[in-house]
């Protein structure tokens, strides 16, 4: 499926309406998928349900100018990075109808995978965490954007970076003790 997947995506870059239909199917339950584990680090009770954060997305995505897919880790990758975005704009959104009230939440664990003894953090926050690490070292921001909100396995996200599954673990690493230290 994984090489259909990909088939697909070069067919619809070329233009191609068909490939485009036959690739919803296939994508759209790994979509589902990435929106529910993104939701749920979320607050409890989030008002954006997994379903619509998968369509929004799904939207955005065949409605972007043309883009050349590599392959389906590329297009995951670029799933979760507007997915993200999304989130961030509801949060903002939320925030702005009563003041902080609104804002999405994740716990610090969750973020970085460290044991923490800590309250939560909220979504606009870990977006600006997220914004100095990328300014810090551009690649630990795709790679925590890729592995924690792309759901990309260590070779995906690899695959994606064209870089050794080595320096994903080591930067990965790194990247979470950088966003552990700028959340707290």
């Amino acid at each position: 499926m994984r090489d259909r997947v990909t088939e697909l995506l070069h067919s619809a870059t070329g233009g191609s309406r068909e490939a485009l239909d036959e690739l919803m199917p296939l994508v759209y339950r790994e979509l589902r998928r990435l929106a529910g584990a993104q939701l749920k680090s979320e607050r409890p009770h989030h008002t954006l349900q997994a379903t619509a954060l998968a369509n929004e997305a799904y939207l955005k995505l065949v409605h972007q100018g043309r883009v050349e897919w590599q392959n389906r880790a590329h297009f995951f990758a670029v799933a979760a990075r507007v997915m993200r975005r999304i989130l961030v704009d509801h949060a903002r959104r939320q925030r702005a109808r009563k003041r902080g009230g609104g804002a999405g939440h994740v716990t610090l664990s969750e973020v970085v995978d460290a044991p923490v003894s800590g309250g939560e953090v909220d979504v606009v926050a870990l977006e600006a965490a997220l914004e100095k690490l990328t300014a810090l070292e551009p690649r630990y921001g795709e790679i925590v954007e890729l592995r924690f909100f792309g759901g990309l396995s260590v070779e995906e996200t690899a695959e994606v970076l064209r870089i050794s599954k080595a320096t994903v673990k080591r930067d990965w690493a790194s990247a979470k003790a950088i966003l552990y230290r700028e959340l707290r």
